[in-house]
């Protein structure tokens, strides 16, 4: 099977925490892309959706789903959506699609998060790089990616140095609401929850893409043998 196909599977099983009739949030990227087929499949099993980006909106709507907002759902039962990284108590880095802040909104509103990824997407630790289906880790560390206010950009990227990261503005990239992308890599992210805090309480930052505070109830791995559940170590 391909990686593809791991998310395929990995979203078509995600169906079984949809409860009948309800309006669910739906996330961004392209494992969120497979649970929104998986949807246009069965366009009557769920009410309406709020999606965490324009990109999922317009799929949602093409499958015949109704889209909604939050302003007159203000929680909701379930939330899928895909990540970056995930590691052994399901916190997450999210944000390569760069619909960080909404995701984080809309997650934040479920009562039920259910993360839907490839086997490749699994970690030891943030930060670290994916591993190989051989459980060996890659090279290359994955950023946390900042939604930044473009008028804070120059001092949002000096507090991150202040923090040991070394930002890279997202090139010809603006977010849904109109923010910056940062890509910070080189951050210690040993206390996932406590770097979270920190980002966030930079003025002139929107969201940052680590998931620690409000991480995944439910990760849905799709690998060679099918679909495999983790819940927090």
């Amino acid at each position: 099977m391909t990686r593809d196909e791991h998310k395929r599977i990995a979203a078509e099983a995600a169906l079984e925490y949809v409860t009948p009739g309800t309006i669910i949030g739906v996330g961004t990227g392209s494992t969120a892309d497979f649970f929104i087929a998986a949807l246009a499949a069965q366009p009557s099993l769920v009410a309406a959706a709020v999606a965490s980006s324009e990109a999922s909106a317009g799929a949602l709507r093409a499958a015949g789903i109704p889209v909604v907002g939050l302003d007159g759902t203000p929680s909701l039962p379930l939330y899928v959506d895909g990540a970056d990284e995930v590691d052994p108590r399901l916190r997450l880095i999210k944000g390569a699609g760069g619909a960080l802040a909404r995701e984080k909104v809309v997650a934040s509103a479920a009562a039920l998060f259910v993360c839907i990824v490839d086997e490749t997407k699994l970690v030891e630790r943030l930060g670290g790089g994916p591993r190989d289906p051989s459980g060996a880790r890659g090279s290359s560390a994955v950023p946390v990616p900042l939604a930044v206010l473009p008028m804070a950009a120059a001092f949002v990227a000096e507090r991150v140095r202040v923090l040991g990261g070394d930002p890279a503005t997202r090139p010809d990239y603006l977010t849904d609401d109109g923010a910056l992308v940062l890509d910070i890599a080189g951050l210690d992210l040993s206390d996932p929850g406590r770097l979270e805090a920190e980002l966030e309480a930079i003025p002139g930052v929107v969201a940052c893409g680590v998931f620690a505070r409000r991480r995944a109830d439910v990760v849905l791995v799709g690998e060679a043998d099918g679909v495999r559940e983790l819940r927090p170590a």
